[in-house]
């Protein structure tokens, strides 16, 4: 069974840092790229990152680019998004969701399968 989990969310002051995981079971990342969303009370969900599974590319929405960075650990199956000098307008539920297209990653909600339930994280003084 896939599964998708995040973990790290949490209430962070502005400037502050955050490391958010998502662990991944049921299949390999070998195999599947792995992507990062968030969604704002009132707003769209947006793409963040994501992570090709061919040579490890990465995208990051220019929003975050700069402060923001996707990495995984083949070993243990698991995806991060280190979250660096954290804005009030970051504050949102963070998604992770795998998609099984091969090459460049994207952040188009259609090219992916499976989501996970969620980590919040609230910038705020």
């Amino acid at each position: 069974q896939v599964q998708l989990v995040e973990s790290g969310g949490d209430l962070v002051q502005p400037g502050g840092s955050l490391r958010l995981s998502c662990a991944a079971s049921g299949f390999t990342l070998d195999y599947y790229a792995i992507g990062w969303f968030r969604q704002a009370p009132g707003k769209e969900r947006e793409g963040v990152s994501c992570i090709s599974p061919s040579d490890g590319g990465t995208y990051y929405a220019d929003s975050v680019k700069g402060r923001f960075t996707i990495s995984r650990d083949i070993a243990k199956n698991t995806v991060y998004l280190q979250a660096n000098t954290l804005k009030p307008e970051d504050t949102a539920v963070y998604y992770c969701a795998a998609s099984r297209l091969w090459g460049p990653c994207g952040v188009g909600f259609s090219e992916y399968d499976y989501w996970g339930q969620g980590t919040q994280v609230t910038v705020s003084l």
